[in-house]
This record gives structure tokens, C-alpha cells and sequence, in this order.
């Protein structure tokens, strides 16, 4: 029965250490977007409290970002107009249809270190 308490209590301890890691995670380390380049509709994967550092796709693309994370995070304009999908919880996804040209950036309001950059090209 010790056993298997110990066992418990090293599962326990590797998670919040898991978790502890991915929060301490900076924005600013370069990121790739799987399949990046320019198309017309882009999925962006929130994965480990981390946006891409920068996404580009062409103007009147559809832009989903879906939230693989297990709790919840925004996506949020800087300019705080732009775009705002709420709170949306672990496998949640918030769609925006990029009609105006321009560098966009934006951040989660709950993790303030989450932030990244959508490109719009003409």
C-alpha cells in the first residue's frame, strides 16, 4: 500500500512540475506554425499556454483558433476592437474572417505573457 501512495504522490508531483514548465514558457521563443506560409484559411493550434509568434494569411481569409490547451484563454486584439473571442474553455475554438489588410497583434487576457502576431496581406 506504501507503494502504490508513493507512486500517487511522484505522478502528482511530476504534473505540477509539468505545469509549472509551461507556464514559465516565454512568448518571445521562435515558433513555427505546422504548414505556415500564406492560404486563404488558417487554423492557429493554442498548445502550451503559447500562440505562434506570428501567423500570415491573405486578406478574406478565415482564421480559427483552437484552443488545445486543457483551460481556458482569450484571443484578443491589441487595439481591443479588432477582434475578442471571450473566455473559451480547453477544445474551444474562435473563428475571425480577416477582411482589412494590416499587422495584427494580440494577446491572451487571462496569461499575459501569451501574445502573438496575425499578418493580413493584401
Amino acid at each position: 500500500m506504501k507503494t502504490k501512495t508513493y507512486v500517487i504522490v511522484i505522478m502528482a508531483a511530476s504534473m505540477l512540475a509539468l505545469s509549472i514548465n509551461a507556464c514559465s514558457k516565454s512568448s518571445t521563443s521562435p515558433q513555427q506554425q505546422p504548414g505556415g506560409g500564406t492560404t486563404n484559411n488558417k487554423t492557429i493550434n493554442i498548445v502550451g499556454m503559447a500562440f505562434p509568434a506570428s501567423t500570415t494569411v491573405k486578406k478574406g481569409a478565415t482564421v480559427t483558433w483552437h484552443n488545445s490547451d486543457a483551460f481556458a484563454h482569450t484571443v484578443t486584439s491589441d487595439d481591443g476592437t479588432t477582434f475578442s473571442s471571450g473566455n473559451m474553455g480547453g477544445n474551444a475554438s474562435f473563428t475571425y474572417v480577416a477582411n482589412t489588410a494590416g499587422t495584427f497583434d494580440y494577446h491572451c487576457n487571462i496569461h499575459q505573457g501569451m501574445t502573438g502576431t496575425l499578418i493580413v496581406q493584401p
